[in-house]
């Protein structure tokens, strides 16, 4: 991209000098050049040359010289933005640096739909742990509408599972992880398995359990009910709770839908077995989302880059 002064952004960054983002900042909370220049530790006049070299390496004017002060222009107010990340984005790298030389310590809180955690996030864990033995880890387990209202509310650093409508998307960073079919499961000694063949409007007549509203689990499974013609009002109880959807399997002849992933796991532990019937239902990958405008502790940075395949 070029600047109006002509130049490409790339050359136009080696004219832009750290100090001088510093001075932009203090100018912003002292509005005036010789109190930002003493929070500098430099002389006005060394202030002045900074920021006069600054407006003429961008071509526009960044603040106006007031009597009392100074006051930024809009496109000061731009810079100083960008000057606040730059800022914020280096002590924030400072902090991991610090903590990854003297032991992560604090805390990670980690938000995930069920369906994240056999795969994804169990494995991912116990590696973390091994490494960072101090930092004390807590894990809720949530469908996604449920998880993005507590990442909202900085309850949890971040979150295994999927941005869901009536969010706003510009606020979150989400990075596809998992993606994966969803099955149907039941008790391994249910009378399904008797049968030769079992289709999805004779499944219509059994009991569900399900996630409740709002998760795009049960959403899209009522849609597919929906689109395969089938217009029975469906006999449900409603759980996000891993150990209640089992449980209730466990005894009864009800049945539930789940990630293949998190089936496997139950099969593996011979609670749960996989219907044989294609399921036409379709849910977006399982993602990595984090606030963008909230940095991450040392700890959930370095868990984020060991779910990205970092170090």
């Amino acid at each position: 991209m070029t600047s109006g002064s002509g130049l490409t952004d790339a050359s136009l960054m080696l004219h832009v000098r750290p100090r001088q983002l510093l001075l932009l900042a203090r100018l912003d909370a002292h509005r005036h050049l010789g109190r930002a220049a003493e929070a500098m530790n430099i002389s006005q006049p060394a202030a002045t040359k900074l920021l006069q070299q600054l407006e003429d390496s961008l071509g526009e004017k960044l603040f106006e010289r007031l009597a009392r002060g100074m006051e930024p222009t809009p496109y000061g107010e731009i810079l100083i933005r960008y000057a606040r990340r730059v800022l914020s984005d280096f002590g924030s790298a400072r902090e991991e640096m610090l903590a990854l030389r003297s032991g992560l310590s604090g805390s990670l809180r980690v938000g995930s739909v069920p369906g994240a955690v056999p795969e994804l996030l169990a494995p991912a864990l116990v590696e973390y742990h091994r490494r960072h033995p101090q930092v004390a880890v807590s894990v809720v387990v949530e469908t996604s509408d449920v998880m993005q209202a507590q990442l909202e509310q900085g309850d949890v650093d971040l979150v295994l599972g999927r941005l869901t409508d009536g969010h706003d998307e510009a606020k979150y960073a989400s990075v596809p992880l998992l993606g994966e079919s969803q099955v149907v499961v039941v008790r391994t000694t249910h009378p399904v398995f008797e049968r030769a063949t079992v289709t999805l409007a004779e499944m219509a007549n059994w009991s569900w359990v399900l996630q409740p509203p709002g998760s795009p689990q049960r959403g899209r499974f009522e849609a597919a009910m929906r689109e395969a013609g089938i217009q029975a009002r469906l006999d449900i109880i409603e759980t996000a709770s891993p150990i209640a959807i089992t449980a209730l399997l466990e005894n009864s002849d009800m049945a539930a839908v789940m990630p293949a992933s998190q089936a496997s796991h139950y099969a593996r532990l011979g609670v749960l077995r996989t219907v044989p019937v294609e399921l036409p239902v379709r849910v977006p990958p399982i993602c990595l989302v984090t606030r963008q405008d909230r940095a991450l502790s040392p700890a959930a940075a370095q868990f984020r880059r060991q779910l990205l395949g970092g170090a």
